[in-house]
């Protein structure tokens, strides 16, 4: 009697086609991964701005003096802690503003600098918009209120 011993292992076919199989998944994985980080990214600038809204009220509510009230660190950008992706900006009253202006402009470079919402605005008479990051113009009210859920 003969003993015929066997390996235990892959073929490179088997292991071939497993690669194969893991690049078609990681084609569609990769797309719905980065909206999704794009999404929260977009939400992190709403919250953030909406934080800075409530900082601003509540110092313009204590003030006791003229002076100018500015963003704290942690504030001014959003996420709060760690690498910024959006920097936060509080503009001065104009006549159409109510009080003030707070933008949320993506770093330059990081993730969003080439985000089809551009930068997150909203005054002091709870206005909220978009512009695009190169120009002055607002976007559409219905793709601002997409970028303003997040969906962009």
């Amino acid at each position: 009697m003969s003993l015929v011993k066997t390996r235990a292992g892959f073929s490179l076919l088997e292991l071939m086609i497993a690669l194969g199989v893991a690049a078609i998944i990681a084609t569609f994985a990769m797309p719905a991964y980065q909206s999704h980080v794009a999404k929260a990214h977009r939400l992190d600038a709403a919250a953030a701005l909406f934080k800075a809204v409530q900082f601003v009220e509540s110092a313009r509510l204590f003030q006791t003096g003229t002076g100018a009230v500015a963003l704290s660190a942690g504030i001014d950008q959003a996420p709060p802690n760690g690498a910024p992706v959006y920097r936060l900006a509080l503009l001065p009253e104009s006549a159409t503003n109510g009080g003030y202006t707070i933008e949320a402009a993506p770093v330059s470079p990081g993730p969003m600098q080439d985000d089809a919402c551009g930068v997150f605005v909203i005054d002091a008479t709870g206005s909220r918009s978009n512009r695009l990051t190169d120009g002055a113009a607002p976007l559409d009210a219905a793709i601002s209120a997409a970028c303003w859920a997040g969906k962009g």
